[in-house]
């Protein structure tokens, strides 16, 4: 059973950082890639950054190109994503996704809330 437990949201500024954590549980969090999305209030839920499970490519949602930066430490079975610039349009639930095999994100955490205030 895999289980990923995301950390790290809260309130911030417009400007401010935050760095969201996903604690993932099982002995494979390496052999998989890794995923962040979010979802606003009456939005769809969308893709913000993924990782490959060797961390060695990274990809990027346009929107946060540039102030979001995706890293794993897989000898701790974590996933971050780091948040710089953080814009009021941020705000949202943050979730972390673990693919299958597949490849499609079959794994999800119960997300956790980030607010940007202008």
């Amino acid at each position: 059973q895999v289980q990923l437990v995301e950390s790290g949201g809260g309130l911030v500024q417009a400007g401010g950082s935050l760095r969201l954590s996903c604690a993932a549980s099982g002995r494979t969090f390496s052999a998989f890639d890794m995923g962040w999305f979010r979802q606003a209030p009456g939005k769809e839920r969308e893709f913000v950054a993924g990782i490959r499970r060797s961390g060695g490519a990274t990809y990027y949602a346009d929107s946060v190109k540039g102030r979001f930066t995706i890293s794993r430490d897989n000898a701790k079975n974590t996933l971050y994503l780091q948040m710089n610039s953080l814009k009021p349009e941020d705000t949202a639930v943050y979730y972390c996704a673990r693919t299958g095999i597949s490849g499609a994100y079959d794994y999800w955490g119960q997300g956790t809330q980030v607010t940007v205030s202008s």
